[in-house]
């Protein structure tokens, strides 16, 4: 309902938003989530739909919140919230930092921070395009969140280089 608030979409258009999109700081919803979602939610006429018709191409579902479903949606954010979720495929790497070798631990590091770089210029184009004084707190904030990690890995990277093994144990590692 989050993504409808803003406006309109399709299923295609929800799920891209939410793996790719800005709203994928907040939610990850597959297809196999989202077309029940939208079949109850339209069952509970909180979301409508509509067929448009495309040129050379099947026609698209295109749901819309009911003045309900906004009113719903805004209701819901009154209960209690969640605990964040975090899972890092990043950090069970470098949990086990010591029995690799330094130099994976270093490309590993480098590599995460060529990502938090181009995560910190998505920030920035997202808080160029949006000016709502709530979008860009929160806009702050992932960007704070992020500057963080990159300042950390920084500040700590050849302390946890050193803790790995040297890359002549490779071989012997390895077998």
């Amino acid at each position: 309902m989050a993504i409808l608030y803003d406006g309109d979409a399709t299923g295609y258009e929800i799920r891209k938003l939410s793996v790719e999109g800005e709203y994928s700081y907040f939610i990850d919803a597959s297809y196999g989530s989202i077309y029940p979602a939208l079949a109850r939610l339209e069952k509970d006429q909180l979301v409508t739909s509509r067929v448009e018709t495309q040129e050379g191409k099947p026609a698209k579902k295109v749901y819309s919140l009911t003045p309900d479903g906004r009113s719903a949606f805004l209701n819901s954010l009154f209960d209690t919230l969640e605990a964040d979720e975090f899972r890092s495929e990043f950090l069970l790497f470098l949990r086990f930092a010591t029995e690799l070798p330094q130099s994976l631990v270093e490309q590993r590091l480098n590599e995460r921070l060529e990502d938090i770089a181009g995560r910190i210029r998505d920030f920035d184009q997202l808080s160029s395009k949006h000016t709502h004084p709530g979008d860009q707190w929160v806009i702050n904030y992932g960007r704070a969140c992020i500057v963080a990690a990159q300042d950390y890995i920084q500040a700590n990277k050849s302390k946890l280089i050193e803790l790995a093994r040297p890359d002549s144990g490779t071989a012997a590692a390895a077998e």
